[in-house]
């Protein structure tokens, strides 16, 4: 298989096998005019087999969400054909807006306008709370 360099754009590796075109939808790869590739299931020495995703122009990442969702990617940025940087998104202490309070009780669930802030209160497990009500967070469905 032969997938093209890259010019200026985006590559996510060391995601978790199987878990790529999660990531994909996640991301709305699908409504961009650039090239976009998904590897799956590609050899890896570090975890055996893993996915990548190639993107063929600049796009806006978070990196804060994509330590959440997918902690241990290798985010590369690419420009000119040069790799200018290269890091590995940590969990975050901090989410906002991007996993909402279940808790029907929680001020959230009145006041529409509130952002739904969540806390991480434990690393090693990656548990984070809201905080307002303390309510756990659902995990990001598959990572």
């Amino acid at each position: 298989m032969r997938i093209g360099t890259i010019v200026n754009g985006v590559v996510l590796d060391h995601i978790p096998a199987g878990r790529g075109m999660e990531l994909y939808r996640y991301l709305k790869l699908d409504s961009l005019e650039y090239e976009v590739a998904l590897i799956k299931n590609a050899p890896s020495v570090k975890m055996g087999r893993k996915d990548i995703l190639k993107v063929s122009g600049d796009i806006d990442l978070n990196l804060d969400v994509l330590g959440y969702i997918a902690p241990g990617i290798t985010v590369n940025i690419i420009k000119n054909s040069k790799l200018i940087i290269k890091t590995h998104p940590k969990l975050p202490d901090k989410l906002v807006d991007v996993i909402r309070c279940n808790n029907p009780r929680c001020i959230t669930s009145c006041e529409r306008e509130l952002s739904h802030v969540f806390k991480l209160t434990d690393a090693e497990s990656r548990t984070y709370r809201c905080i307002y009500c303390e309510t756990k967070a659902e995990r990001a469905k598959g990572f």
